[in-house]
């Protein structure tokens, strides 16, 4: 449960290997030292992003296993996680996902569909079992990683940019679903990022950090806000690009 201040005092981030997820864990960790449990696929990046949260002032962290494509695995999970956390969940953060390859993908294969199965159907299956634990706790927030790629879809990544532009309207309907529950949904629409899952791709205009990410995600947690664009002056930007005729914005750049 938050305290008088609005600190928290446990966090789960599914996608514990992501830098946004764990930037954002850290920050959200440290005025409480909060509870954190990191989950995702893989053991050994889990522990080297469990020490960086260790490090930035978290009280406990536990890593756990987790599966996005194993839908039918989510809801027990969430009670294991749950009880990991201490019984009780202020801050859920989805940041699990996959870049693809996009001329790969178009080429054949089950590339696409894997994406999808994951950048959406996971995050659905497990978005949905989230906000079933929020309502019935009465409090929390699921703070969802979207992405400017999901406002208009590009023709240099369609298949990524579809995934992300269902799994915000996704959100935005949770969040509407959970109005007066106490429990509410955060969208958090970063343009490029420079992580590790972007790296050696060529850096796009008004770029950001996975820690910039972070740190106006807490800002928004605190204030009750349900939408935010990393950088904020992308906002204005999209508000353009959305009424651009579709044979000006296939001349996009990559």
């Amino acid at each position: 449960m938050k305290d008088a201040l609005g600190a928290v005092g446990s966090v789960l981030v599914l996608g514990g290997s992501s830098d946004i997820g764990v930037a954002i864990a850290a920050k959200l960790a440290g005025p409480r030292r909060a509870t954190v449990v990191l989950a995702g696929r893989h053991p050994q990046p889990l522990e080297s992003s469990a020490a960086a949260v260790r490090a930035a002032g978290a009280g406990r962290v536990d890593t756990l296993p987790f599966d996005a494509d194993d839908t039918g695995s989510h809801d027990d999970f969430l009670t294991k996680a749950t009880k990991h956390a201490g019984g009780d969940l202020d801050v859920v953060v989805l940041a699990f996902g996959v870049l693809g390859n996009q001329s790969a993908d178009e080429a054949g294969g089950d590339g696409a569909v894997r994406l999808a199965r994951t950048n959406y159907v996971g995050a659905v299956s497990v978005g949905l079992a989230v906000a079933r634990l929020l309502r019935a706790q009465g409090h929390g927030t699921l703070v969802v990683v979207s992405s400017v790629a999901g406002e208009r879809v590009r023709r240099a990544n369609f298949i990524y940019g579809s995934s992300k532009a269902a799994l915000d309207g996704f959100a935005q309907g949770l969040g509407d679903s959970l109005a007066g529950s106490g429990a509410k949904v955060l969208i958090v629409r970063p343009g490029f990022v420079r992580t590790k899952m972007t790296e050696g791709l060529p850096v796009a205009p008004m770029s950001t950090t996975a820690d910039e990410v972070a740190r106006a995600t807490v800002k928004a947690l605190a204030s009750g806000r349900q939408v935010i664009w990393v950088p904020g002056s992308l906002r204005a930007v999209f508000i353009v690009f959305r009424h651009l005729p579709r044979f000006v914005w296939r001349r996009v750049p990559a």
